[in-house]
């Protein structure tokens, strides 16, 4: 599994890599299958890509996915060579509840796995502090604050005092809002405004520029500074927070010169919190149903949809697409990280081979990037956040004449794909 770069808050392009807090068990995949366990199947593409742009947010401190068949703030990826065990002990510790990583072997056709293979924002990474200092305990209150003007939705205007911060970290709820409420784990998608204190000079928002996305993130996943990583959590969408962040809670002692951050300065963000969603979400909404000669689709809740397809119906040759419910919000444009549900079934019989809603969590990807396949890349970019969608992917724009999982080679495929969210962002 590559290293991955930032988000705006994620590190590191430089090549070094931070210390991690825990080892990673790599088991062969013969072995974990004997034992009874398989990877999902997933549409990541059989080419697709572990480089990631960088970001302007990452945090140094990357976590190490937990699982390569579950999921953290972006599910786990191709497995990295490591300890190879044998049988027995692969067994009892997955007996024991430990989970382990596969190794995908050169040219393994297996969709893979990276559930978030996705970075959105083009910007710059940070260098990893080798000596962090710790981030100090939140309060809502310091002796010195900026002001903030400016309503929920629109760019925030920060005056700064002439008193130098005083090293608290400040979470500040400035306006409350009304949707749901963000716990840890939830995917958030926020709009910002920033500033670095010291220098008064303005940190590229997501307001003004209309290529400008809201920043798409899992709250408390890790992959952001701490000024963003969890500061959200217990506000509820439509608020507007002020987070002042002292350089432990920023970039540290190594600034980012990209940004044009200095070593040690203190940030000053607003952050309004467009939408919050649990990793289970799914859709509803008025359906209207597909054309005759598309798969219909039963919608079964929060469990995966039942997908029949047409008798004796012929392989389609090109992708084919129907809006089951038509989301309001804005259309998905090529190169963002898109939050989907899913489930995918064979076109010539409907038998099912992957749902992200078995897992209950929700998958991520970068539309135009290459790391899905074809089919979704071209079906997906260019919908509304907020719809469902089916796809008819011909073989020619999924697998081709590979086989994956539990999928035939030149097989054509159908999904239904609830669109739940999208954004910049990364890992």
């Amino acid at each position: 599994m590559s290293e991955k770069a930032s988000s705006p808050g994620e590190a590191d392009n430089t090549g070094n890599k931070p210390s991690l807090d825990r080892e990673s068990i790599v088991v062969p995949a013969e072995i974990l299958t004997q034992a009874g366990w398989a990877p999902p199947t997933n549409p990541v593409s059989p080419d697709a890509k572990d480089d990631q742009a960088p970001q302007f947010f990452a945090s140094n401190q990357r976590k190490v996915p937990l699982s390569e068949a579950g999921y953290d703030e972006d599910p786990g990826g191709v497995g990295r060579l490591g300890v190879i065990l044998g049988s027995v002990v692969a067994v009892l510790l997955l007996a024991s509840g430990v989970t382990m990583y596969y190794v995908n072997k050169d040219g393994d056709t297996k969709p893979a796995a990276k559930a978030d293979a996705a970075t959105a924002a083009p910007s710059a990474a940070a260098s990893p502090s080798p000596s962090q200092e710790p981030v100090p305990p939140i309060k809502d209150s310091a002796k010195v604050l900026p002001s903030v003007s400016g309503d929920f939705g629109s760019k925030a205007a920060i005056t700064l005092p002439k008193d130098a911060p005083e090293g608290t970290f400040v979470v500040k709820e400035l306006s409350a809002g009304n949707g749901p409420k963000v716990d840890k784990g939830n995917w958030v998608s926020v709009d910002y405004t920033a500033m670095d204190w010291q220098t008064g000079k303005e940190i590229p928002g997501s307001y003004g520029d209309e290529n400008a996305k809201p920043q798409l993130f899992q709250a408390g996943g890790g992959s952001l500074i701490p000024a963003l990583d969890s500061v959200v959590e217990g506000h509820k969408a439509g608020s507007r927070l002020l987070v002042v962040a002292p350089p432990a809670a920023a970039f540290g002692a190594n600034g980012n010169s990209q940004l044009g951050i200095g070593a040690g300065d203190s940030l000053v963000f607003v952050l309004d919190i467009r939408q919050a969603t649990a990793p289970g979400a799914v859709l509803s909404g008025e359906v209207t149903p597909p054309p005759a000669d598309f798969p219909k689709v039963k919608d079964n809740g929060s469990k995966p949809a039942d997908i029949t397809p047409v008798p004796g119906a012929a392989d389609p040759t090109e992708l084919k697409s129907h809006v089951l419910i038509q989301g309001k919000g804005r259309k998905i444009e090529q190169g963002e990280k898109v939050l989907v549900q899913y489930t995918g079934a064979l076109y010539k019989d409907g038998k099912k081979f992957d749902s992200s809603l078995d897992r209950g969590e929700a998958f991520t990807f970068t539309t135009g990037a290459g790391q899905v396949i074809e089919g979704w890349d071209k079906g997906i970019t260019g919908q509304n956040i907020g719809s469902r969608v089916e796809l008819v992917v011909p073989a020619s724009l999924g697998y081709k004449d590979q086989a994956s999982g539990s999928i035939p080679a030149n097989s054509t495929l159908v999904f239904v794909v609830d669109i739940l969210d999208a954004g910049a962002g990364g890992n």
